[in-house]
């Protein structure tokens, strides 16, 4: 079994309050969970309203399908015209580390 996870720093655009903040992030928590079948979450930068902090963690038979998986989640957050992706960080893990 391997487990993958990434974390994404964002800066979000014409933001000026946590309620908005909301109405950005929310979306693209859903639609990561829903396109790409992972858990994902708001996990950092949680007092901020122009910061978010987002991870996603994934859970497959082969390395290269979580891979695959992270890959194409962090493309897919790239080109969102809403946010501008500052960092992301994966960690890929075995069951038998």
């Amino acid at each position: 079994m391997w487990t993958g996870t990434l974390e994404f720093d964002l800066l979000l655009g014409d933001v000026h309050s946590l309620k908005e903040k909301r109405a950005v992030v929310r979306p693209i928590v859903a639609e990561l969970r829903r396109r790409f079948t992972v858990s994902a979450a708001e996990t950092d930068h949680l007092d901020l309203h122009r910061r978010a902090g987002v991870g996603l963690a994934a859970v497959a038979a082969s390395a290269g399908h979580v891979v695959e998986v992270l890959d194409a989640a962090e493309q897919w957050m790239a080109e969102r015209p809403e946010v501008d992706l500052l960092s992301a960080r994966r960690r890929l893990i075995s069951s038998e580390d």
